[in-house]
């Protein structure tokens, strides 16, 4: 399967994409209304509910608005950020909602769905107006995984032949 075909079967089998896909495939996050899927030996998650969606998509379409400057992106066409940026912006400003967490990569996000009603709860249910700016230092400060190092697999292979 190329890669247009995929996303197109992609697209028809996952209408209500869950606008935090990615932090829930880190296996460190959760969502009571997410589901999983598989396409191609790849793995999706939807959103059950359409409407929560929205409200997801609201949310992290603002707080992406404001993170361009705070990391310091100003080229970015849309909203498409790099899977680092966006991991850092998505469980950055998911863990600022909940500052007693340590910001970590790690730490878990039980369920996001929860935190977005909270944050829409604090208010009245109309998330452009919510302090984003609140959050900057969560996502700023929120560690990306540095990429693997190929030193280290050369030297465990060395390791092995001797």
């Amino acid at each position: 399967m190329d890669e247009n075909e995929y996303r197109s079967a992609y697209q028809s089998l996952n209408e209500t994409r869950c606008v935090f896909e990615k932090s829930i495939l880190t296996q460190n996050c959760g969502c009571r209304l997410h589901q999983r899927f598989n396409l191609a030996e790849r793995e999706g998650i939807r959103c059950s509910d359409p409407q929560a969606q929205a409200q997801c998509k609201t949310f992290l379409d603002q707080v992406r608005t404001r993170a361009r400057f705070a990391l310091k992106l100003t080229d970015i066409v849309g909203n498409l950020l790099p899977h680092n940026k966006e991991i850092q912006v998505q469980k950055g400003a998911l863990l600022a909602l909940r500052p007693e967490l340590p910001n970590l990569p790690d730490t878990p996000v039980e369920d996001i769905r929860a935190l977005i009603e909270q944050a829409a709860a604090d208010c009245d249910n109309d998330l452009e107006s919510y302090p984003y700016q609140q959050l900057m230092p969560g996502i700023v400060h929120h560690p990306t995984h540095p990429p693997r190092s190929r030193r280290r697999r050369r030297q465990e292979q060395d390791q092995k032949r001797d």
